[in-house]
């Protein structure tokens, strides 16, 4: 079993809901359910449209959603796969998965909802067209009129323009996408498959929520402005700061947030569609008599927010019921499906019913049986509440009130919990998910569940709550957390990265794990070779039984050529031509712990290696996967913390290097450098990694001075140009344009600038369109040693196994000759 981390359950979207309300127990206040009253009597809705987590703008979607009360929606394209990562060392599809939970942490707090695209986020891209070479534009763009077809809503917001203004080149094409979206929703030619399920949805506006930072004042006098800085007195808030917590959601990207109190104003640019010039849903008639046939509703509305009382929520129950039956009778089939999902959720919150259904484990395996123990109450007095059924089977119990009951089921476990985007192999630019239906959704719609049926004064109630494990901390109480439904049978490596140096072959061990109830399992594998590899053996025979759950097997790998340096990947194949698959954990106690099956597959590598360095010292930063990979070619890597540093003889090292954003994470940072500075006079050899320009520790990075910039080289493959006699170059490894081949997501980030000219820049490249940038590689004598500052991008090189990477990692360290 794994150890359990903290969990919260995930409301998923009304607008996908069925027939029941999913995975759903509002345990509202009566403030809360004051508010909820408040919205049914409010028909507008807003999609926000922008391009990663984080980019969007957290107060207005709190104020749209809590003041205003409208049906607000955040389409982030992509889940920010390709960014950097302040807490851990998870990148790509790991820090995409960590950042789509962050999100959906923050609308928790602001209380939109949350949609996502194929879109993969690739890195950093400089223009809209680079983008789309990797985005598939017209999937995007369907998926984007989807959504928009299903939410409907009255007005879309951008964050970004459609230009350079928008800096990076996703949120230029986010804007763009924005802006053909709108037209195409409306337009029953465009993606007509669709209209089996949707109706064509025109906005009545487009508008660019500018802004003023980054250096930008995009803002203006002229443009519609809103004041969104009101004071909420039933949340006991302002939204500047219920943004702030919900800001501050993005721990990973180092987004913390003071909160903001009094007058805020936003600035909204024209776009497209009809002008608006008071308010945003200016001209949209957000009440009731948009909808035919719906006075009696909005009179039985009004009379519930009259009578509502604070002190009695359930004494609303039964006018609650009375508007559910009343909006059979609208024409809307639309509103009248939204309110009656939000009359069901308000009737069970008012009722004070409260209902779990946990797992006795934390871990399953398809095809097990799942013993699943329900609880529910109700706690309010004067409503009478019946639970009919748990996933079918009849109960007939009338709860008796403030009185626990519980009962037992079991939960056939027949799917993976495996994140829907991941469930096939993603291309560069995009996920690649078959079954159209799930665009949108943020998280798997179809975890496990169990389904409830109850009468509340006789009204029929459905609903999913999501199957969960609880337990007990010492320190933190009861907490819960997902269940994972995995693979029979998974497989791990020692090491995800095998290095072959100079053609050496090499032995690794692969564990193969049995998972579930059935006690004896057997399993013929096939590992599949990459061509140019010697791989033995090619077969495995698998035998598991009640006793033996994990099997260890060696495998041999040599390169048939050992004078060519390779990059390839080494995957396993079950019977049914299935990928074989390995478990992954993510745990981070502000999240959900994540658990997820990736492709069992080992990166080999042969590298053509000299290498001299023997021991180095590290101190992390902000997280990378340094140390592991130079310990994969032999390299002793003593971790330090500040502390330790500060009190160590660094006499007994190579060299030292600093992990990426030290000096924007480190608090110590200055004395550090001073102590380091010391050790390169003494002869000694420093690397520091990259760092940004904002929130700096220190700016003193070397013995002589520079700057940083945002410079960067997106293109992996552009042509590198480099001083050929510059001993970095040249020793103990002779550095060859080959060994700026194979290289992923990025050359280098964030170059330096203003460089003291005592400082080598051997390295000079740019991507298309481009000057040369001459920063991301300074090299300096220093008393008797040598520091380097680098921006290129060995962070992602190295774990992914780049042969040239390695070799040039390695000079860098090593003592010129």
């Amino acid at each position: 079993m794994r150890k359990p981390f903290l969990s919260v359950i995930i409301i998923l979207s009304s607008l996908f809901s069925k027939s029941t309300v999913q995975a759903q127990n509002p345990q509202w206040n009566a403030a809360e359910i004051k508010l909820n009253l408040e919205k049914l009597n409010v028909l507008g809705s807003v999609l926000y449209f922008a391009a990663h987590p984080d980019d969007e703008n957290t107060r207005l979607i709190a104020w749209l959603a809590q003041e205003k009360k409208y049906k607000t929606g955040y389409l982030s394209l992509t889940r920010g796969d390709g960014g950097q990562n302040l807490i851990g060392t998870e990148q790509g599809i790991e820090l995409g998965l960590i950042r789509t939970q962050e999100l959906l942490a923050a609308r928790r707090i602001d209380k939109g909802e949350q949609f996502f695209s194929s879109a993969y986020d690739f890195g950093f891209s400089k223009t809209p067209e680079e983008t789309f070479a990797f985005w598939d534009k017209q999937r995007v763009l369907r998926e984007a009129v989807w959504l928009i077809r299903k939410f409907r809503p009255d007005v879309i917001i951008t964050r970004f323009p459609p230009d350079a203004r928008g800096g990076h080149g996703h949120h230029q094409a986010s804007a763009i996408l924005a802006h053909e979206a709108f037209k195409a929703a409306a337009d029953p030619q465009q993606f007509p498959e669709q209209l089996e399920h949707v109706q064509p949805w025109q906005a009545k506006r487009l508008l660019w929520n500018t802004f003023n930072f980054g250096g930008q004042d995009n803002t203006a006098e002229d443009q519609l402005k809103v004041d969104i800085g009101a004071y909420n007195a039933l949340l006991g808030a302002s939204y500047g700061e219920i943004a702030a917590h919900s800001r501050s959601s993005h721990k990973s990207q180092g987004f913390g947030s003071a909160a903001q109190r009094g007058s805020s104003t936003e600035y909204f640019e024209y776009v497209d569609g009809v002008p608006a010039s008071t308010s945003l849903l200016e001209g949209v008639d957000t009440s009731w008599k948009r909808v035919k046939n719906s006075a009696k509703v909005q009179s039985r509305i009004l009379k519930i927010i009259q009578n509502y009382q604070v002190d009695r929520p359930e004494a609303s129950v039964s006018d609650l019921i009375q508007l559910h039956q009343e909006l059979d009778q609208i024409d809307d089939v639309y509103w009248r499906g939204e309110k009656k999902k939000e009359v069901e959720k308000l009737i069970l919150a008012c009722s004070g019913i409260w209902f779990e259904s946990i797992a006795r484990n934390t871990d399953y395996a398809v095809g097990d049986r799942i013993h699943i123990d329900n609880a529910i109450i109700t706690r309010a007095t004067g409503v009478d509440v019946e639970l009919l059924k748990l996933n079918g089977k009849a109960i007939n119990k009338k709860l008796a009130g403030n009185l626990l009951f519980k009962d037992s089921i079991f939960v056939n476990a027949d799917n993976l919990t495996q994140p829907y985007w991941l469930i096939e192999a993603h291309a560069k630019g995009k996920f690649n998910v078959s079954d159209f239906s799930l665009t949108g959704y943020p998280d798997n719609p179809n975890k496990p569940k169990v389904h409830f049926e109850l009468a509340v004064n006789g009204m029929p109630i459905a609903f999913d709550q999501d199957i969960e494990y609880k337990y007990t901390d010492p320190v933190r109480g009861e907490l819960y957390h997902p269940i994972a439904i995995m693979p029979q049978i998974t497989a791990k490596s020692e090491s995800p990265l095998a290095l072959i140096r100079n053609g050496e072959a090499i032995n690794i061990r692969v564990s193969f794990q049995k998972h579930g109830q059935i006690p004896n399992q057997a399993a013929k594998l096939r590992v599949l070779a990459p061509k140019g590899w010697e791989i033995v053996p090619t077969e495995l025979d698998l035998q598991f039984d009640a006793h033996t759950t994990v099997l260890s097997k060696e495998i041999h790998i040599r390169p048939l050529d050992a004078d060519i340096s390779s990059i390839d990947t080494l995957r396993f194949q079950q019977e049914q031509k299935e990928p074989l698959r390995e478990v992954k954990a993510i745990d981070y106690s502000h999240i959900p712990e994540i658990v997820y099956f990736p492709e069992t597959a080992i990166k080999i590598s042969n590298i053509q290696l000299l290498n001299e360095v023997k021991h180095v010292a590290y101190v992390h930063g902000a997280g990378d996967l340094i140390p592991e990979s130079l310990n994969a070619i032999g390299i002793h890597v003593d971790v330090l913390s500040s502390e330790q540093l500060l009190k160590t003889d660094l006499a007994a090292y190579d060299a030292v290097i600093l992990g990426v954003r030290s000096f924007n994470v480190n608090k110590n940072i200055a004395q550090v450098q001073t102590k380091l500075l010391d050790y390169v006079q003494g002869g000694g050899t420093v690397l520091t990694q990259y760092n940004v320009s904002n929130g700096l520790v220190s700016k003193n990075f070397g013995p002589y001075a520079f700057s940083l910039g945002r410079n960067r080289v997106t293109d992996e493959l552009a042509p590198v140009h480099y001083d050929e006699k510059d001993p970095v170059f040249n020793y103990p490894n002779k550095i060859t344009a080959a060994d700026f081949e194979n290289w992923v997501q990025e050359r280098g980030l964030y170059f330096a600038e203003n460089i003291d000219k005592r400082y080598r820049t051997p390295i000079a490249m740019h991507d298309p369109g481009e000057g040369l940038h001459k920063g991301s590689l300074l090299v300096t004598s220093y008393g008797k040693g040598k520091f380097v500052y680098t921006s290129l991008s060995f962070f992602r090189q190295l774990p992914a196994g780049v042969p040239g990477a390695y070799r040039l990692f390695v000079n860098l360290l090593s003592k010129s000759k």
